[in-house]
């Protein structure tokens, strides 16, 4: 596995021999242990097992995606909702020396530990932890761009509660620069956003997104699907007009 089987173990994680010797496969050439920030990212995530969080953190393959297409687009300012354990926001900053990231937590134990991760990974200084419940912390990021003291936002991650998927980025869409991309994580949910017996509401809420995204005139927006050591997802990319 390319986290060293530090990660995905979860009955959740649906495993697949091949998917996951791919992501180990490509991941030990695309992000070798020669790899400035590798060992700060294990640690990240040995830390976070350790300390008891849940074992949700991005993948590597995806999180490093985001890496990249932040240090593409120059992005200046990222925004992530759903701090966890700070692994996604660590692989932003070390990959992007001049990023901002601001990473919205609800829960408290998350955020210590979190701390924790960042100021090991050096990135403190350019991560900053909002603690609160995100619908109640934008408002407050909204003010702080208006008075010009954070950028307007060039990349923004939601990976929190899922039914609050649509209401979270109808809310940051306002906050980001033209062109800037929003990810939406755990949509494709193994197939079950398909099945019509499923109503639960994680699945509701990537319903909900992907059809109101859809809709909307201020973003053009796409899901993909994927496999990996995770098992079967995919996540909605919009980029605002």
């Amino acid at each position: 596995m390319s986290t060293q089987g530090l990660a995905f173990h979860g009955q959740h994680h649906v495993q697949n021999k091949v998917w996951t010797d791919v992501d180990a496969y490509t991941q030990t050439h695309g992000h070798p242990p020669t790899a400035p920030n590798y060992q700060i990212l294990l640690d990240t995530l040995r830390n976070s097992r350790d300390r008891g969080l849940p074992d949700i953190a991005t993948a590597p393959v995806v999180a490093k995606m985001y890496a990249m297409q932040c240090k593409a687009k120059n992005v200046q300012h990222a925004l992530e909702i759903g701090t966890l354990g700070g692994y996604t926001s660590i692989w932003l900053a070390t990959e992007n020396p001049k990023l901002q990231v601001t990473s919205i937590e609800i829960n408290e134990e998350h955020r210590v530990i979190a701390q924790e991760n960042l100021e090991h990974a050096g990135v403190a200084d350019r991560v900053t932890i909002r603690l609160g419940a995100a619908l109640e912390v934008i408002p407050e990021l909204a003010k702080d761009i208006a008075a010009g003291k954070k950028p307007k936002l060039g990349f923004v991650y939601i990976d929190a509660d899922k039914p609050n998927n649509w209401n979270y980025m109808d809310r940051v869409i306002a906050l980001c620069e033209p062109g800037a991309i929003i990810y939406v994580d755990n949509i494709v949910r193994g197939g079950g956003i398909l099945d019509p017996e499923n109503q639960e509401a994680r699945t509701q809420g990537a319903r909900q997104v992907v059809e109101m995204a859809g809709k909307d005139e201020r973003v053009d927006s796409v899901v993909l699907q994927f496999v990996g050591e995770k098992g079967h997802d995919g996540m909605l990319m919009a980029v605002v007009r």
